[in-house]
C-alpha cells in the first residue's frame, strides 16, 4: 500500500469514528429530551418460604408502620440519649423506627397452619395486607386449616374477621387458655383489646381449642410458656425431622433494643419484669441450641439466629441456610 492509500485509510477510519461518536451524542441527547421515568418507591416483599424437615414454612408480611419514637416504646426505663446511642451504633436512627408485622404459615403436609392473623384490612393504612399477601404466596383463605393465636393484641387478632365474617371460613382455632380467659373476662369488655377479643375471637369459640404450655396445637407444633408480654402469651416449637424452628411471637420485638438489651422495659409488655425473664430464657435457648427463630416484629423475612453477646444477644438474619 502506498503512502497516499495509507493516508486515505486513516482519514476514512477517523471520519467513521467521528460519525459514530456524533450519532451516539445525538442519540443520547434525543434520549435525554424525554421525561425521566417516575420514581417507583421502595420495593416491598410479600413472603419468604423455606423447607423445615418435611414441613414448609412461609413468613407473610402483613405490612409495617413507621413511628416517630424509639424511647417511647423501647427502653422506657432508660435515658433517651442512651437508647438513641444504641440505635445509632447499629446504623439506625435514634428518634424514629419501623415496626413490621409477620404472621407465619406452616404447611405440615396434613394441615396448613397460620400463626396470628395480622392487623386486619381496615385498622392501619400501611398494614393489614395479610389476605393479599397470602394470595401472592399461593394460599387462599379457605385453605387455612388452623389459626393459632400467640396472644390477643390487636395486631395479632385484627385479621380474624373481615366485613363481619370469619376471614378463614374453614379453619379451626387454637388459643392459650390463660390468654382467652383474661381478655374475654367481663371486666375487660370495654378496653381496646377486650373489645376486639369480644368481636373477633369470642365468636369463634365453638371452633377453638385451648392449649397450655407443652401441649400440641398440631402434630409437630408445641406451645411454649412465654408469659409476660401478655398474661397468656405463648411461643411455639415447630419440629419436623431434623428441622426445628422456634416461633417467639412478641417475646422479643426489636432486633436491636430488645435483643441487645433484654432487660430494657418495653411499653407493650404488660408485666415488664416477667417479659424480660421470658425474653432471656427463650433467647438463651435459641443461642445455646442454635435454633432458628421467627419473631413477629423482626425485620422481614423475620427469621434468623440468635448469638450471645456481652450483656445481651445479637440477631443474625437468615441467609441461604434453608436453600441447601
Amino acid at each position: 500500500m502506498n503512502n497516499k492509500a495509507q493516508h486515505l485509510s486513516r482519514r476514512t477510519v477517523l471520519a467513521s469514528a467521528g460519525a459514530a461518536a456524533a450519532a451516539t451524542l445525538v442519540d443520547v441527547q434525543s434520549h435525554q429530551a424525554h421525561a425521566a421515568a417516575e420514581m417507583l418507591g421502595p420495593s416491598v416483599p410479600t413472603h419468604y418460604r423455606f423447607k423445615l424437615g418435611e414441613f414448609e414454612v412461609t413468613t407473610i408480611l402483613d405490612g409495617a408502620i413507621q413511628v416517630p419514637t424509639v424511647n417511647g416504646i423501647f427502653g422506657q426505663d432508660q435515658k433517651a440519649e442512651d437508647v438513641a446511642a444504641l440505635m445509632n451504633a447499629n446504623h439506625l436512627p435514634g428518634d424514629k423506627m419501623e415496626i413490621g408485622f409477620t404472621p407465619v404459615v406452616v404447611n405440615t403436609g396434613k394441615e396448613v397452619v397460620l400463626f396470628d392473623s395480622g392487623n386486619g384490612a381496615a385498622r392501619r393504612p400501611k398494614a393489614g395486607n395479610l389476605l393479599v399477601a397470602l394470595k401472592q404466596a399461593g394460599y387462599a383463605p379457605e385453605e387455612i386449616d388452623a389459626v393459632v393465636l400467640t396472644h390477643f393484641h390487636p395486631d395479632h387478632i385484627g385479621g380474624l374477621m373481615e366485613d363481619g365474617k370469619p376471614a378463614f371460613p374453614n379453619a379451626r382455632y387454637v388459643a392459650g387458655e390463660i390468654e382467652y380467659g383474661f381478655w374475654t373476662a367481663p371486666d375487660k369488655a370495654e378496653g381496646r383489646v377486650g373489645k376486639l377479643a369480644n368481636t373477633h375471637v369470642k365468636p369463634l369459640a365453638s371452633k377453638m381449642t385451648f392449649v397450655k404450655p407443652d401441649q400440641e396445637a398440631s402434630p409437630g407444633i408445641t406451645a411454649i410458656d412465654a408469659f409476660g408480654h401478655t398474661p397468656g402469651h405463648m411461643g411455639y416449637h415447630i419440629e419436623s425431622g431434623k428441622g426445628r424452628l422456634m416461633l417467639i411471637a412478641d417475646a422479643c420485638n426489636h432486633y436491636v433494643a430488645s435483643m441487645q438489651r433484654p432487660d430494657w422495659h418495653v411499653k407493650f409488655d404488660m408485666d415488664k419484669d416477667a417479659a424480660a425473664a421470658t425474653r432471656k430464657k427463650l433467647l438463651d435457648m435459641a443461642a445455646a441450641e442454635k435454633i432458628p427463630v421467627a419473631g413477629y416484629h423482626m425485620p422481614f423475612p423475620a427469621v434468623g439466629f440468635v448469638e450471645r453477646r456481652d450483656i445481651g444477644y445479637r440477631w443474625a438474619p437468615v441467609s441461604y441456610q434453608f436453600n441447601l
